[in-house]
């Protein structure tokens, strides 16, 4: 989901009966049938069907058909929806913080680490890898493709005399208590996607108040003028 979306399905939320369905449904160990979430509730069927209905469409609850009782066959009767928690994990933070791919970042690099590599080598190459994969579905390359790509992680890049500056870190909790290795991990992250989109730019350290502590710079040589 983009931030749009993400920010709608959690406004989804802010209707108190629809929170109190939403919460009911994710609280059951099974799928729950409109009838059964209206009983529970005390609404009645019309305004549950309609509110479970708003939270398929938000990305919040799924959906599936069953027959209820066990019967099959003629005169069963018509199979029953049933509405149970989306899988869909849904996160809205101002600024835009991705704990889960530093988390993701760091778990490879410790894996890297039990095999016998060095931990700071292995969080760079972990770090590298990750920026290279989200770089190979822009669908694209050059500087455009490296600066969405940052975008999309919530870098929010944007450049200053061909140097790309990042005004916001997404991992900045981390970075303050952990900050030599979340900056390392943001260099060799950036600059995973910078080779992943063939883009020429080499990621320095570059700490500056207000700023995250990497920066793009061309890179030295023919590629980099």
């Amino acid at each position: 989901m983009d931030l749009a979306a993400r920010a709608a399905a959690v406004g989804t939320l802010a209707d108190p009966t629809r929170r109190a369905l939403y919460e009911h449904v994710a609280a059951q160990p099974g799928p729950v049938g409109r009838e059964q979430a209206a009983t529970a509730l005390g609404l009645a069927l019309h305004t549950a069907s309609f509110h479970l209905d708003r939270l398929v469409a938000a990305g919040l609850l799924t959906t599936e058909y069953r027959r209820l009782g066990g019967r099959s066959g003629p005169g069963a009767g018509r199979p029953s929806k049933l509405y149970r928690r989306s899988a869909t994990e849904v996160a809205v933070s101002l600024p835009e913080r991705h704990y889960d791919l530093a988390g993701r970042i760091l778990a490879a690099a410790v894996e890297r680490a039990r095999g016998g590599e060095a931990l700071d080598a292995a969080v760079d190459a972990a770090a590298g890898a990750a920026g290279r994969d989200l770089a190979g579905r822009a669908g694209s390359d050059g500087l455009g493709a490296f600066t969405s790509v940052l975008a999309d992680v919530g870098f929010e890049p944007r450049t200053e005399d061909a140097t790309v500056l990042l005004a916001n870190c997404p991992f900045d909790a981390l970075a303050r208590s952990h900050t030599a290795l979340v900056c390392g991990m943001n260099r060799a992250f950036v600059q995973g996607v910078a080779d992943g989109v063939g883009c020429a730019i080499t990621a320095r350290l570059a700490p500056e108040p207000g700023l995250c502590c990497v920066k793009g710079e061309p890179a030295a040589g023919p590629e980099g003028s």
